[in-house]
């Protein structure tokens, strides 16, 4: 009985219609338009760090030409949360936006523009050089956070243009 349900499990699960995002690996349909990504430069420590996490997880699939470009515009506040009556601050929210945008090389035309975005809180402590430690790891862990954000997307967009490529070829 138990290898009955065993069976029509692995069968259920066979037609569920999932498909691996990134079959086929660096030469696979995500993979090689990932890897004809080049990441504009960004303004900033936070620009920086954005970018070296984009082009950390773009570069290994790289291809020589680079058929568009990444346009990443970034906004990054502090805010003061937690005031202490002597008005001291005793936490902080550290917000990294970014609106970026899949340019065309060759015709310009713009594939996609949209948003990314995370928050971290932050805890101020007596020690000055503790909170801003604690600031620029936030920071950190924001721009890790944003280039995932923008590369899922961007894996999304290709899969998408390939599907829809191959149904208007048929």
């Amino acid at each position: 009985m138990r290898l009955f349900f065993v069976i029509l499990l692995s069968l259920s699960l066979t037609a569920c219609g999932l498909q691996p995002l990134y079959s086929g690996g660096a030469n696979g349909v995500v993979g090689s338009t990932l890897g004809d990504v080049e990441v504009a430069p960004i303004t900033g420590k936070a620009g920086w760090l954005v970018r070296h996490a984009l082009n950390d997880r773009l570069e290994s699939l790289s291809n020589a030409s680079k058929k568009y470009q990444l346009v990443v515009e970034l906004d990054d506040k502090i805010e003061s949360l937690g005031i202490r009556s002597n008005d001291t601050v005793t936490r902080e929210r550290r917000t990294l936006r970014a609106r970026y945008k899949l340019v065309d090389n060759a015709s310009g035309k713009t594939l996609i523009d949209a948003t990314a975005g995370s928050d971290a809180g932050i805890d101020v402590v007596s020690s000055e050089y503790a909170t801003i430690a604690a600031e620029n790891s936030a920071l950190e862990n924001l721009s890790q956070t944003i280039a995932n954000q923008i590369v899922a997307r961007l894996s999304l967009y290709a899969r998408k243009s390939a599907k829809t490529a191959a149904n208007g070829a048929q």
